[in-house]
């Protein structure tokens, strides 16, 4: 899938990536979304998708959720393990 399909959830609020969403999907009459996040901003991603299939593009259908683990090499050089979900909008 192509990168400007992506929507990276990280700090800002839940309904500014709801829009960038939206926006993908109307707008440049794309298929697919797909929609990705790290650690703590997990669970806003999450509730993205939901949002979007529940309230805004109704005809949506999340087509695969697939989680795994991300290794970052910190400041000090020591390695953290970070969770992270990616999931697949459909229309």
């Amino acid at each position: 899938m192509a990168e400007e399909n992506t929507v990276f959830v990280g700090k800002k609020g839940t309904m500014a990536y709801v829009l960038a969403v939206v926006t993908q999907m109307n707008q440049q009459n794309t298929k697919e979304v797909l929609i990705k996040a790290r650690g703590k901003a997990i669970s806003r991603a999450v509730d993205v998708a939901e949002i979007v299939k529940n309230k805004f593009v109704t005809n949506v259908k999340i087509n695969g959720i697939n989680i795994s683990t991300e290794e970052i090499n910190t400041e000090d050089g020591s390695i953290l393990k970070v969770s992270a979900i990616e999931i697949k909008l459909v229309k």
